[in-house]
């Protein structure tokens, strides 16, 4: 099949592009490299089922006849959404209606890359697809946050008034190979302060909570559901969760190295507890996680020793 990947150079993007590919698909990678990095799919560029346009969806463009769009472009890290907030609301709406729009003419299905900041600093644990949320339309991180609601509701609205085939998936924190070690979100925080003897800043007393998929389960979670019919919310995550200060010593433990911690205010709006519901994937899609935590810190330790060199 012929596929569309925005975001195709960033973290969750390449890996899916890498995994399209190997599957034998042609793979059109968009991405305007605000947070992607050129480098992730370097090695890709001369391969003949491979294209890539460095653009911003924004700017409507015809990439030819495609079969799917993984809508996956977006500014996900705290620190660089804050520094590009206008950017970020743009993607989700004006870039989503312009993929929605290019869905409806190439009659492609559409899987859009939702998260688990839909449910904002949640009222309800574990978070299923029905709780609606508690979000601050005007908090630092609402143009992120925000975005990704609005989002959802334009695939719904594209969905139901044009019957466009669309697919939501929120994403819950995912790690692995080719994170940007700059990314300031708490995995790539501690692995890259651990690799350079730096003490790991912990937010707060570390006592919220995260849970953590491993980048391949994240991938297979997005293809299960591209390849079904189901239309509404599925939550892609692993139900283990962890404290942010468990987290730290763990990291510590997989690298071997001595625990030093320094603490933080807390940011505002910083959600205290994040665990998905995962049942609807399972039932839907077949799909959980396999891959361990400490498993998969241990990949993506390699891949930041080998990228921070």
């Amino acid at each position: 099949m012929r596929v569309l990947v925005t975001g195709g150079a960033g973290f969750i993007g390449t890996n899916l592009v890498r995994r399209l590919l190997s599957e034998g698909h042609y793979v059109i990678c968009v991405d305007n490299l605000i947070t992607g990095k050129k480098e992730n799919i370097e090695d890709l560029l001369d391969k003949e089922n491979f294209v890539f346009f460095e653009q911003d969806i924004n700017e409507p463009t015809d990439y030819g006849d495609v079969d799917w769009i993984f809508h996956l472009a977006s500014i996900g890290s705290v620190y660089h959404y804050l520094n590009h907030p206008v950017e970020t609301l743009k993607t989700g709406g004006i870039g989503t209606i312009n993929m929605l729009e290019y869905a409806k003419e190439k009659n492609a299905r559409i899987l859009f890359s939702s998260t688990s900041e839909v449910y904002g600093d949640p009222e309800v644990h574990p978070q299923n697809e029905d709780y609606r949320g508690n979000v601050s339309s005007i908090g630092p991180r609402s143009c992120y946050d925000e975005s990704k609601r609005y989002a959802e509701a334009l695939m719904m609205a594209y969905h139901r008034k044009y019957n466009v085939d669309t697919r939501i998936a929120r994403i819950f924190n995912t790690y692995g190979p080719y994170m940007d070690p700059d990314d300031r979100r708490v995995l790539p925080n501690f692995i890259s302060q651990g690799l350079k003897g730096e003490p790991m800043t912990i937010y707060g007393d570390g006592s919220q909570t995260r849970s953590y998929c491993y980048v391949d389960d994240t991938v297979e979670g997005l293809m299960r559901l591209m390849e079904t019919d189901y239309h509404l919310p599925v939550n892609i995550g692993n139900p283990e969760e962890y404290t942010i200060l468990e987290t730290a010593e763990i990291v510590c433990e997989v690298m071997g190295i001595e625990k030093n911690f320094v603490f933080m205010p807390l940011p505002e709006d910083d959600p205290m507890r994040r665990r998905p519901d995962i049942t609807r994937a399972k039932e839907i899609l077949g799909w959980e996680p396999g891959v361990k935590f400490r498993d998969g810190l241990k990949e993506t330790i390699k891949w930041f020793q080998k990228r921070l060199q």
